[in-house]
Parts: structure tokens; sequence; C-alpha cells
């Protein structure tokens, strides 16, 4: 593209140059030979005075040479004789100068009476007739070189053609420039679309360069953002899918545990660690941060008690079997909440597993609903070693040691789950010690979709705490709904 547009500019520039340069050379070249000839005719009108006067040869030779082109060599007089002037046949005209022109020339222009112009060795003769005293015509010629007729026409064409080549060049170098402009943003569109189809989803364009380019720039970071926004939703879900199978086989491993001993109870058990490491690994695989959006959640809703008291009776039985003391507060009344039942349940199952996982046999853990009017608190507190570091349990792939979030070898994607269910709602997740001597980790449900105030969220934290402690007093052993505030 680039040297078509330098074609293009060359070819109209140089027709352009031509229709201009070569006219105005003409038109220059007779310009000075109109010059020249001007010239000569007032040359030629010096001498006519005194041919008006006088047609005696001395002072018309004095007359002559008393002038720039007769000293030169360049004027010449031709008289004619009186006896050709009088009808005789004797007697000569009277020729001053160096006569260049034919006499045939000399003649026709006498008998004509006008000027004329003849071609001679070396130049042109001007032929101008004028009258005598005697009423005869007698010519004046006027010599002038080839030199003079052409005088600053090589000059004039040298600078018409200089012009010219500087006018294509220029042109040339504003095509390059123009086709770089449009050629370099086509050049990393293309490169960056092969890019992208090579698997870089990092690439992106500059949007510079002429409008439809600049256009197609934006169109293309636009379908790049897509397509990375696609991929790493099918990459979530894939790991959401393969988390939420963790409910489960946290089932099968607490039922392996109690097969006794043989080979068939030391093959199921073998058969469900196997299966739990490939769930593992399909969730670090696919494991890749997305951007969070807001919204995702059903506007419908569910009622957060419901679906608490729904999964705390599921894990109640799994829990009687490891002889773990459950506490269950909060739940005795409607709580509407801006996220779908199943997302709700994910998140609460996530963190529920994570307790059966990552803490020993008979340890204790409680579930404490409040509703503090703008938000939903959700506390989940067990009795095991805690969390070393919160921060990083909080970090995708990167979960503490034990306790409610995980142990050394989690994805961490649990609480990331949690974390996003919380934040679609305008609300956070937080870790923290728990009164049972343990991890707390609390979800705050934000019920308008407003982030809540730094102040206020300190607030429900304390209120959590004294859920907390009231359960652990006067609900040791609930593993149903229990006590409302």
């Amino acid at each position: 593209m680039r040297w078509a547009l330098v074609k293009v500019c060359l070819a109209v520039t140089a027709m352009v140059v031509i229709a201009f340069a070569v006219p105005l050379g003409l038109v220059i070249r007779e310009m000075a030979s109109d010059r020249a000839f001007s010239d000569a005719e007032r040359q030629a009108g010096t001498i006519a005075p005194t041919l008006s006067i006088t047609t005696d040869r001395e002072e018309l030779t004095r007359a002559v040479l008393s002038t720039e082109p007769g000293d030169r060599g360049h004027l010449a007089v031709h008289v004619p004789a009186p006896e050709k002037a009088a009808g005789g046949t004797g007697g000569e005209g009277l020729d001053i100068g160096t006569r260049r022109a034919t006499p045939k020339d000399v003649e026709t222009v006498r008998k004509a009476g006008r000027a004329s112009i003849t071609e001679v060795t070396g130049g042109f003769a001007l032929l101008q007739p004028t009258a005598l005293s005697t009423g005869e015509i007698a010519v004046v010629e006027v010599f002038v070189p080839e030199g003079e007729v052409s005088n600053g026409v090589a000059t004039a064409w040298l600078m018409l053609a200089g012009v010219g080549v500087a006018l294509i060049v220029g042109s040339v170098a504003v095509a390059d420039r123009l086709g770089v402009r449009m050629v370099q943003p086509a050049q990393r569109l293309a490169g960056a679309a092969q890019d992208l189809g090579e698997g870089r989803l990092g690439t992106r364009v500059p949007e510079e360069g002429p409008t439809e380019l600049r256009s197609a720039a934006v169109a293309f970071n636009s379908m790049a953002d897509q397509v990375v926004q696609l991929l790493a939703n099918e990459r979530e879900l894939a790991a959401d899918l393969s988390h939420r199978l963790r409910t489960p086989l946290t089932v099968l491993r607490l039922n392996a545990a109690s097969l006794g001993e043989g080979p068939a109870a030391e093959q199921t058990r073998a058969a469900v660690q196997q299966l739990e490491h490939e769930v593992d690994t399909i969730i670090r695989t696919a494991r890749e941060q997305r951007p969070q959006t807001q919204g995702g959640q059903s506007e419908a809703g569910c009622d957060a008690s419901e679906v608490i008291r729904e999964r705390m009776g599921f894990w109640s039985a799994l829990a009687e079997d490891e002889g773990r003391e459950v506490r269950l507060a909060g739940v005795g009344r409607t709580v509407r909440i801006p996220v779908s039942r199943t997302e709700l349940a994910a998140a609460l199952d996530a963190l529920l597993g994570n307790v059966f996982r990552h803490t020993p046999e008979g340890t204790a853990f409680a579930v404490d609903v409040h509703h503090s009017g703008d938000a939903v608190i959700v506390l989940v507190s067990d009795a095991g070693p805690g969390i070393d570091d919160p921060k990083a349990a909080l970090a995708r792939g990167a979960s503490g040691r034990t306790g409610a979030s995980g142990s050394v070898g989690s994805t961490g994607l649990g609480l990331d789950i949690v974390r996003r269910v919380a934040e679609s709602t305008g609300g956070d997740l937080r870790i923290g010690r728990s009164v049972l001597g343990g991890t707390e980790v609390r979800i705050w449900i934000g019920l308008h979709g407003d982030r809540p105030e730094r102040g206020r969220r300190g607030h429900g934290r304390r209120v959590g705490r004294r859920i907390g402690w009231r359960g652990r007093k006067g609900a040791r052993t609930t593993t149903g709904p229990g006590a409302q505030h």
C-alpha cells in the first residue's frame, strides 16, 4: 500500500509538472526572442533620423559606427541607387556596414514596406524599411546573434526543471509519510491479530492513525478484551464446578474413613484420595483470576435463613459422625438477600467443607447470621488452630495453613467463591480470630448494592462477635434452627 501511494503521487505530480513546465518553458523562450528583436528594432530606429536627412556615405558611415550594434558590426544600411530611383539604368546603391541578409531578402522588404526577420549564418537579421528624403525606401539591417535570441532561456529551463524535481521529490516524501501513517497502524493491527491467534491474549493495538484504522483498533481491542473475558469465565466456571465437587467428596472421604480395615476399604479410601487429588489438579489448572462484575447474581435473590438451615442440616449429619459440636444462630426469620440460592449454597458449602477438611475431628464450629438493616452478616467460626496469615488466605491460590479457609495444598478457590458472592452485592469478606479460638470468616452481604462505610463494617464485626459468644453460651449443641436475635 505504501509503495502504491508513492507511485500514484509520483505519477500525478509528474503529470502536473509537465503540464505546467513545458508551456511555461516555451513562453519563456518566446519572451526571450521577442525581447531580442524588440531591441533590434529599437537599434534600427536610431539610424532612421539620419537617413531622413542625408544619404551621404560618409555621414551614414559615421552614424552607423556611432551606434552600439554598428560599432560591433551588427548594423548595416542598404540605400537604393539614384538611377533606380529616377528610373535610369546605371549606378549602384549604398551598402554601409556588414551585409548578412541576401539581396533578394533586402529587395523583398523594400518592396513590401514592412519589417522582416530572416535567418542568417550565426543568428537572425532584422530588416527594417526606412523612408528617405527622396521618397525611396532604404533598408536597415540589424544582426541578432543566436545567443541573444535564447539569452536566459537555458537558465530559466534549469530553474523550472529544478522546481519540478523538487515538487516531485516533495510529493513523494509526503506520500511516503502518509503511507507510513496508514501502513504502520494496519501492520500493527495485522500483527496483533496474528499474536492473538497464536494465544498471546494480552496483545492490544494502539489507537492511532486515520479515523478508520483507529476505529478498527478500538474494535480489535474490544474483541480481545471480550475473548479474554470469555476465556476467564470459562476457566472460572470449570474451577467453580470442580470446587463444588468437594462437598460430595468430603462426604465420601468421611464415609470411607468409617469403613474400617480391609482391602476394599483401603481401595475405597485410595480412590477417594485420588479423586480429590484430581479435582484439586483441575482447579489449579483452570484457575485464572478474572475481572469481577456487578449484578452477576439473580435479581430474585433468596432467603438466606432458609438456605443456611438447609445446608446446615446436611453438614450437621456429618458433624455428628465426627463428634463435632455445631451451633446455628440467627436463622429464625426470613432474610432476603440479592444473591441466588445456588451461589449462597456454594459459598456456604465452600466454607463448611474447609472446616471439615482442615480441622481435626471433634472440632466445633458455628454459623451465625445477623441482619443489620442494610446488610446481612454471616459468620462461620471454628475452634481449630486458626490461620497464620489471613491476608495470604484471601489471595487467590495462596490460602493459609488451617481453619475455615483451607490448609497447605489448598487452591484457595473456596474463599474466592465466597468473596465474589459478597463483592457482587457491594460487601466484602474478612478473616479473623473467632471466640471459639480458631478462625472466623465474616461475609458481609449488602442489601442495596452499596459498599458499606468503614465504620459501619467495624460495628457489624463487633455485633458478630457478640452473636458468637451468646451462641456459645446458650446453644452449645444446636444442630438446627437456633437462637434468634
